[in-house]
């Protein structure tokens, strides 16, 4: 099988050395209410305003960087945590705002915008899995934002009925969104993830799974694990949406390879947190990963004959947008670096491993000649002869898919970044000592 690069110091190094750029460049994106979209320059773009999914993915990229004890980041994870708890905060009607002015008014809170004025599950699942990592890393108001975050979650996000979330509401928590989408629900589980690892508490842990079984188990597997994107207010499928804007940033029209992905890894991290605490694991999540993530690949790379993810698919795997995003080749290496560990972790280890290596590889390969300009320097879109493109973005809005690639594979599948990070388990990815066989564990949980 050869020595493989999983493990190798110098292999380690280079993803060490691409965390740290990454963070060096992530500060260029701090402004007074937040952090901002970086533009093609490396400076914050103001035209767009500051927005509260980016403010959360950052803050948790630079919690992640101060549980790993890289000086400087201690002090943006904190203006990150500030801005959460202050100047994106709806501090008339709860919640958070989606978007604000670069400056806040004069008594320190955000001036919302108008055309972005509906409260979005995406962009709070990033306030819950910033508060969360920052709270792993023990920086300064950061239980209390998680408090105040899984609160919202449970008033307004969380539908008992069907066992997921909600889509969107107004401003004032009413008129809720017919629409639902597979985007948000699959943020919600990375941060309901993460906030079970560091809260204890089991019940983020159980929605998670119930959120995974709907989108994998279901939706995934009834349809050759093409994963519907779009959804009406009953969770029924509605294939056609945007089938007038493909390339729609966050609900383009067909199946997502990249999400194949994503939800791939997120499917073996909460197997990994069942296996941990002892609960029952359903017998279908490693083998319905592992399809996804064949799905996805087979689907979307080199679709078109040229090297790298094509964007979006039709039901029948045939390329709709044809663009490269840096996050899709991102989460292609997670996913092959947490499958690897979970089959090793399930002493599978020789099933498919070879392939997870060699996709890992080649994908790591693909990012440094064709997205990787600088060191921490990711073009977030190529067009299909992979030429840099702004079809769907313009600049580097932010590093949190680049910077999860450069830290997966040092890692355990379980516990999640941030709390593996706080246990010291950076370069020890061998399977978690099941939680009851632990002692109490470091930072983060509450009523311990």
């Amino acid at each position: 099988m050869g020595l493989g690069w999983f493990g190798a110091p110098e292999h380690n190094r280079w993803l060490a050395e691409e965390t740290h750029a990454l963070l060096r460049y992530a500060r260029g994106a701090a402004v007074p209410a937040g952090f901002g979209w970086i533009g093609q320059d490396g400076a914050v773009d103001t035209s767009h305003p500051v927005e509260l999914w980016i403010t959360g993915r950052m803050t948790f990229a630079f919690s992640l960087g101060a549980l790993m004890g890289i000086p400087g980041c201690r002090r943006y994870a904190d203006h990150g945590v500030r801005a959460l708890r202050t100047v994106l905060r709806d501090h008339v009607h709860g919640g958070w705002h989606s978007a604000v002015g670069h400056e806040p008014d004069g008594q320190g809170h955000g001036v919302p915008v108008e055309a972005q004025a509906r409260k979005e599950c995406y962009q709070h699942a990033f306030v819950l899995l910033a508060a969360a990592t920052a709270t792993a890393a023990d920086r300064p108001g950061a239980h209390d934002l998680l408090l105040e975050a899984t609160a919202v979650q449970d008033r307004y996000w969380w539908d008992e009925r069907y066992g997921l979330p909600v889509e969107s509401y107004a401003a004032d928590f009413t008129d809720p969104e017919d629409y639902r989408g597979i985007n948000a629900a699959m943020h919600t589980v990375e941060a309901y993830l993460a906030t079970a690892d560091v809260t204890g508490d089991v019940k983020w842990l159980e929605r998670a799974v119930q959120v995974i079984d709907f989108a994998v188990n279901v939706q995934a597997r009834a349809n050759e694990w093409r994963l519907p994107e779009h959804y009406n207010s009953a969770w029924r499928p509605v294939r056609d949406y945007n089938r007038d804007q493909p390339a729609h940033p966050f609900r383009p029209y067909g199946v997502t390879p990249g999400h194949g992905l994503e939800w791939a890894r997120l499917t073996v991290q909460a197997r990994g947190a069942l296996v941990a605490r002892s609960l029952p694991v359903p017998d279908w999540m490693l083998d319905a990963a592992e399809s996804l993530f064949d799905r996805a690949r087979t689907d979307a790379w080199r679709a078109d004959g040229a090297a790298g993810f094509v964007y979006t698919t039709d039901f029948g795997g045939s390329p709709v947008v044809r663009e490269r995003m840096h996050w899709v080749v991102c989460e292609g290496v997670s996913a092959a670096a947490a499958l690897r560990r979970a089959l090793l972790d399930d002493g599978r280890g020789e099933i498919n491993v070879e392939l997870y290596e060699h996709c890992y590889r080649s994908w790591i390969d693909y990012a440094e000649e064709f997205l990787i300009t600088d060191p921490g320097v990711w073009t977030h879109e190529l067009d299909q002869d992979n030429q840099p493109s702004t079809r769907t973005w313009e600049g580097h809005p932010d590093v949190y898919h680049a910077l999860q690639m450069t830290l997966v594979p040092r890692l355990p599948v379980w516990p999640c970044l941030g709390q593996a990070l706080a246990e010291g388990r950076l370069d020890k990815p061998e399977s978690a000592v099941p939680v009851h066989a632990q002692q109490p564990r470091r930072r983060g949980f509450f009523g311990r």
